[in-house]
């Protein structure tokens, strides 16, 4: 008599796809032993769980606000402690997750050249600050996985050649040819330092305080997967993989997005997802979009990718009054698989990008753009070339100072400008992400970068609660004005089912003054017609343009305004929004 065959148990599937994953990533090394190390350190032999494949974790209630640690300060308290209390007095019921930027012991960059991964940085808070804010927000967290602080315990050990951190960072000879390299910075990319007796060439990326990690000892990611971990313990539902895409090196290659790179994130994937089924992977790679775009994998890789190219190409729309790039962007960008989704953002902690937009913009756009910003008060860093010259990297400035006008100077529609960029990101499929300070309507800091000499500060204020509370409770400020006007399209957002990140999407075409496009629901009974008027003068759209099913009732969300006559049309004001749906 046959027997049918024994099912394979959870633990046995996950050590054959942990085997199969470090197969390519080490081939020389024993991948059963390693694999049942990876097992013990994420206590996956005590608890083991099985994810469903193509699961999306996500719906239309998902809103992010990204801040640091101690974007809001309050007397007699950690900074931790203020930002709770301002999330809770003002984003309850509104915002339901929250990026706190790296709030470890760090010694440059604002937290991303980190001292102790395993600390919670005293000046802001503990772990229990952290956990508190993991029980009213879904929490989101940076591992910066590619380098570590010139501080940290593992390289005073590299200096010293002690363990561990003897063999934790990438070194090679400065004789070899390095020209192909892509990095994101003009310093020099070697630092000559000791190693016990000797002098070795670490690896700096993005800086000579920040050194990178070589993961081609096995121990390193050990101790990484050790840190996510504590992470995940800490209450970390969401992780954001920080410039995970040079993460691994090979001399005579460009050292970004090689293939052992894109195998490390499915195996944290792998891991993550057996240790908390609902826990999220968002990889950060700051680089022209079809390889920004490899980071989903076929839905095994990166749960949710940053959507790099949306903040400078919406920004060049508003402040040129054309659409056409953005449209011809979003028309080549593929529906995300079930259980992937975009993240979508406008503003950051980081200047706008203009790696991404390479390929989509010309060379004098670009220019065009940057001269408009300079003329906003924004700054410009740069990256290094192969040749030895330089190229904008990104822009730094306040998004509030950047669309106080367009290209022909700044002009009375910023306020509009400002809302009408944040419903076009509220309406696109994925997630939406906001800067705390874009909630706010925060202004160039340029005190704040004086003071700490680099660009990216003028976008990275702090406010005391007392202040700010009292500017939104003043209806005289752009704060207050800025603040209530997305209050009203976040909860409508929330309501639509069409603004499921995972909802259908299609690009309109209405002339290069209005960027439209429609959603439907995955269920398909509600369609949202999304139409954004992006230049400085009225628009008319005849609602026959628009296929409006006549048999349905029509209505603008935000305005309330009802559509009857299938053959009237419609005016769109100077940056007006209307999102036009047939169920509310």
């Amino acid at each position: 008599m046959s027997h049918p065959p024994l099912q394979e148990s959870t633990r046995e599937i996950l050590q054959k796809k942990l085997c199969d994953h470090l197969a390519v990533i080490y081939p020389d090394f024993n991948r059963e032993v390693l694999a049942q190390q990876l097992v013990q350190v994420m206590r996956l032999d005590e608890d083991c769980q099985s994810p469903l494949p193509h699961k999306n974790l996500w719906d239309e209630t998902d809103v992010v606000v990204i801040t640091y640690a101690n974007t809001i300060l309050s007397e007699n308290q950690h900074p931790l402690k203020a930002l709770h209390h301002f999330l809770k007095t003002h984003f309850t019921m509104l915002i339901n997750s929250v990026h706190i930027l790296p709030f470890f012991p760090y010694s440059s960059d604002d937290g991303f050249a980190v001292i102790d991964y395993k600390r919670v940085d005293p000046k802001v808070g503990d772990w229990n600050d952290i956990l508190r804010i993991s029980t009213d927000f879904h929490l989101m967290a940076d591992l910066v996985i590619n380098h570590c602080s010139s501080q940290h315990q593992w390289f005073v050990n590299f200096q010293a050649g002690k363990s561990p951190g003897n063999d934790y960072f990438f070194t090679v000879d400065p004789n070899e040819n390095l020209a192909g390299v892509v990095r994101p910075r003009t310093t020099p990319l070697l630092r000559a330092v000791s190693n016990g007796d000797a002098t070795k060439c670490v690896w700096c990326t993005f800086g000579h305080d920040q050194i990178d990690l070589d993961f081609r000892n096995p121990q390193v990611l050990l101790e990484m997967v050790d840190i996510l971990r504590l992470y995940l313990d800490m209450g970390v539902r969401i992780f954001r993989l920080d410039a995970v895409a040079f993460l691994w090196k090979k001399i005579g290659s460009s050292c970004i997005n090689l293939e052992e790179t894109h195998e490390l994130v499915r195996l944290l994937r792998t891991l993550i997802e057996h240790a908390n089924p609902n826990a999220v992977i968002i990889t950060e790679t700051n680089i022209p979009n079809r390889e920004n775009l490899s980071y989903f994998g076929n839905a095994n890789e990166a749960h949710c990718i940053y959507n790099f190219s949306l903040p400078p190409l919406l920004l060049n729309s508003l402040v040129s009054g054309d659409c056409r790039h953005l449209k011809n962007w979003l028309m080549s960008m593929p529906p995300a698989q079930n259980g992937t989704t975009y993240f979508n953002f406008i503003a950051s902690h980081d200047g706008i990008g203009l790696r991404p937009v390479e390929g989509l913009l010309s060379d004098e756009e670009q220019e065009a753009l940057i001269q408009t910003m300079e003329n906003f008060g924004g700054q410009i860093s740069w990256r290094a070339l192969d040749d030895g010259n330089r190229k904008p990297y990104e822009i730094n400035i306040s998004l509030f100072d950047a669309l106080k006008g367009t290209t022909a100077g700044e002009d009375e529609w910023q306020l509009e400008r400002f809302i009408c960029a944040h419903a076009i990101m509220l309406a696109l499929e994925g997630i939406p992400g906001f800067y705390l300070h874009s909630l706010v309507g925060t202004t160039n800091d340029y005190q704040r970068m004086l003071e700490h000499g680099h660009n990216r500060a003028i976008n990275r204020r702090q406010w005391q609660e007392l202040e700010i509370n009292r500017k939104l409770r003043d209806a005289t400020s752009h704060h207050y004005k800025v603040f209530y006007q997305l209050r009203h399209l976040i909860h409508l957002r929330r309501e639509q089912p069409a603004f499921h990140p995972n909802a259908t999407q299609f690009t309109l075409h209405l002339g290069d003054r209005i960027f439209a496009f429609w959603r439907q629901s995955m269920d398909r009974r509600q369609s949202i017609f999304c139409l954004n008027n992006i230049s400085d003068a009225p628009q008319t759209v005849p609602l026959s343009s628009l296929n409006l099913i006549s048999t349905d009732k029509w209505k603008d969300l935000i305005n309330e305004q009802y559509f009857e006559d299938m053959l009237d049309s419609l005016t769109l004001e100077p940056y007006q929004t209307r999102w036009i749906t047939n169920r509310w």
